[in-house]
This record gives structure tokens, C-alpha cells and sequence, in this order.
């Protein structure tokens, strides 16, 4: 992983979205696996929430499955890639905003070459930065961005049956901003950050508490595959993050609310839960 320096930062800029899109629209095989995944939480006409949509891998994903996307994205490159992509499809919302604890404005750290790891938290940065897969990131700059919260994006655009959030360690204040459970939702898990995971874990259980609680798998980097062949409880993911957490990869956390037939989440999901 090079820094970069010596290097214009246009051409930066541009070299790290250009290996964003290979990485997350330039794999055919992985976007099958997660159509197949996808489909038991979202299907034509649903709303799916894509919290952090990068360059939407995501959102590419789930138009496929015919469902409808609101992608939030304040990074300003990836903003312009998203609007490119998604920019004349009538189904497809892109937000200009961060989402957090509550309505305003925050800063954004930048990475230049590593544009999959902007963020507002700077507990997260100073976390991941002692680890290996991190020493050589820079966060080299900086923009101020608006700031909604998932209660004012429900009031705006429907509950959505499955929420994406993956905010580079900023997942505990875009909950805080939630005042109900979701049907459905997916959590960035990063090995480095695993106690700020733990808390997040606890809110999530917390907003499920109302409704007859989540239940969880975990899905490890990218791979699109459940670890689990059951959906687990809270203790037991926790005990499945253990066995993953030494890799020091990071992987996505995905939980359901518990229904009657134990197959798909409440007010989510396809005919093929």
C-alpha cells in the first residue's frame, strides 16, 4: 500500500476511485453471490438504505433485485461517481449528506489514495492507524458536510427493509440517530475497532428489544457468504467475531429481526427467505 507521496493529488484522487470501481463493480462472480445473499432482504418496489454507498457496489447490487435505493454518500468523489452511475435512474436517490446522532454539520477526514476510508470518527483513526493493513493510510485533508439522521431519512423516504451501514467507525452515532428498529441491517466490522463493534452490538440489541430482538450472521471481507449456517444470537455472534478477529479482516455483521418461521425479517426480504 504506497502513500502516494511525490505523487499530484489529482492523479491520487483519480487512482483511488479508479480501483474503487474495479473492486466493487469489476467482480461479476462476487455480485452474483450477493444478488443471492441480498434477495432475503430485498425485493422489487422495497427501500434499501445504503449508508456509506461509496461507489455503489451496493446500490448496483439491489437494482437488480428491482428494489428502490437511497444512497448516502457525502465524499465528494465518490458523490460525482455515484451521480454518473445512478444519476438518471428515477429509482435510485442519491443523499449529499452524512448520517449521525443529529442534524448539523461535521468534518470528514479524507484519504486521498484510500477514498473506502473517509470518516468522522477520530477515535476510529487513531484505532486502525497503529495496525499493519493501516500504517501507511494518510487521511491528508478534510471538508465540512451535512449531517442528517436515519429518523429524518424514514420521515423523508419510507422505512427501508434492509439499511447498509458501513461509516468507517462511525456506525454507534448514525444508530443514535435511529429511534425505532430496522426490519434488517448490515454493520462494518473491523477487527481493530472490536470493543467500538461490542457497543454498536449493544444498540443494536437495544432498538431490536421493542420488536422481539435480531437475530445475526456474519459475512467475512467481501466474500458475500454467511459464516454461520444459522442466525445466531447476540452472545454467539460475539463468540463467532472471536474466531474471525485474529485475521485482523474486516467483514459485515448482518441482523434480522426474529419472525415466527425463523426465514427472513419482518416487513423485509423476497419470496426466496
Amino acid at each position: 500500500m504506497s502513500t502516494g507521496r511525490g505523487i499530484p493529488p489529482l492523479f491520487r484522487r483519480t487512482w483511488g476511485m479508479l480501483r474503487s470501481l474495479v473492486i466493487y463493480h469489476g467482480q461479476p462472480a462476487k455480485h452474483r453471490r450477493a444478488r443471492q445473499l441480498y434477495q432475503e432482504f430485498l425485493g422489487p418496489g422495497q427501500i434499501g438504505f445504503d449508508i456509506g454507498a461509496h461507489v455503489g457496489g451496493r446500490v448496483r447490487t439491489w437494482r437488480r433485485l428491482g428494489a428502490r435505493v437511497v444512497a448516502v454518500e457525502p465524499q465528494p468523489d465518490c458523490l460525482r461517481v455515484l451521480r454518473l452511475l445512478f444519476g438518471r435512474d428515477r429509482d435510485v436517490v442519491v443523499v449529499p449528506e452524512a448520517i449521525g446522532a443529529r442534524v448539523g454539520r461535521a468534518s470528514l477526514a479524507l484519504s486521498t489514495a484510500h477514498p473506502t476510508v473517509s470518516t468522522m470518527s477520530r477515535d476510529w483513526i487513531e484505532s486502525v492507524t497503529a495496525e499493519q493493513g493501516f500504517s501507511r493510510v494518510r487521511w491528508d485533508r478534510s471538508v465540512e458536510v451535512p449531517v442528517t439522521t436515519l429518523d429524518e431519512l424514514i420521515a423523508k423516504h419510507g422505512m427501508p427493509a434492509f439499511c447498509k451501514i458501513d461509516v468507517e467507525g462511525f456506525e454507534l452515532d448514525v444508530l443514535r440517530g435511529l429511534s425505532r428498529p430496522l426490519p434488517a441491517l448490515s454493520v462494518e466490522y473491523l477487527p481493530q475497532a472490536h470493543d467500538a463493534a461490542l457497543a454498536v452490538l449493544d444498540l443494536v440489541e437495544q432498538l431490536g428489544a421493542t420488536a422481539g430482538g435480531y437475530r445475526y450472521n456474519y459475512s467475512p471481507v467481501e466474500t458475500m457468504r454467511y459464516a454461520s449456517d444459522e442466525w445466531l444470537d447476540a452472545a454467539d455472534l460475539v463468540r463467532l467475531l472471536e474466531r474471525f478477529r485474529p485475521a485482523g479482516r474486516s467483514g459485515d455483521v448482518y441482523a434480522r429481526l426474529n419472525v415466527d418461521d425463523g426465514t427472513r425479517p419482518a416487513d423485509g426480504g423476497s419470496d426466496q427467505g
